[in-house]
């Protein structure tokens, strides 16, 4: 889930101002290792207050990002995925109106995901919390696993009382939809849509953050 404190990515300059957000996770993958990888950040819950908020100069201690800084990191971080072997038709957009965030790009193999997240944590642009070694496949034997992180309770708990409350209430959903059907997953906790083609679970970002909900599973395909 780091993949979420991320989250999971260039979003950390909003998620410091609100706690009411949700953060999408997407994975769309193919029978030969290719497909489409997307992250949302929708604040569009709190556009009102971080309106208000965009106009200070500090909250808590910190400076309040400026609407052009936000974006120069996006761009900064989309033109590092560019150069991610592996990695074509990175796109971003930002919605200043709805506060909603948007990263998405294809894959050769999904492990490129996995290589463009350590390259980003490589220039600083995500936070040493950030696990980068997400997900791996193995075609031959038709499995998918999303790896296993460790607990964020320690970070968690050295963070100030303002830090922490930005997670109340925040949540996140993975959605992970196949060309192939599903023969077994590890982890029931994703519900299985009824053509067996789509895993989907839904999370407290505080839950995943302490490990009271586990992302980790193995899918076996038809």
């Amino acid at each position: 889930m780091k993949n979420i404190l991320k989250l999971y990515i260039l979003f950390l300059p909003l998620l410091l101002l609100t706690s009411c957000f949700d953060i999408l996770d997407k994975i769309n993958l193919k029978a030969d290792g290719t497909g489409e990888y997307t992250i949302i950040l929708n604040a569009s819950k709190s556009k009102t207050r971080l309106a208000s908020i965009s106009k200070m100069e500090t909250i808590n201690g910190k400076k309040v990002p400026k609407k052009s800084e936000i974006e120069n990191k996006i761009n900064e971080a989309a033109k590092i995925f560019k150069g991610t072997p592996g990695i074509t038709n990175v796109k971003t957009s930002v919605d200043f109106d709805n506060y909603i965030i948007k990263l998405s790009c294809n894959f050769k193999k999904i492990e490129n995901i996995n290589a463009g997240l350590e390259k980003l944590k490589a220039q600083n642009i995500l936070g040493k919390m950030i696990p980068t070694q997400i997900y791996s496949q193995n075609l031959e034997k038709k499995v998918l696993t999303r790896n296993k992180v460790n607990t964020f309770k320690t970070d968690y708990d050295k963070m100030s009382k303002a830090d922490r409350e930005v997670f109340n209430g925040a949540k996140y959903t993975s959605v992970m939809q196949f060309e192939s059907a599903v023969k077994s997953q590890t982890n029931t906790a994703y519900q299985l849509s009824p053509n067996k083609k789509a895993i989907k679970m839904d999370a407290d970002i505080l839950d995943v953050i302490l490990q009271k909900k586990q992302l980790q599973n193995t899918i076996l395909f038809q």
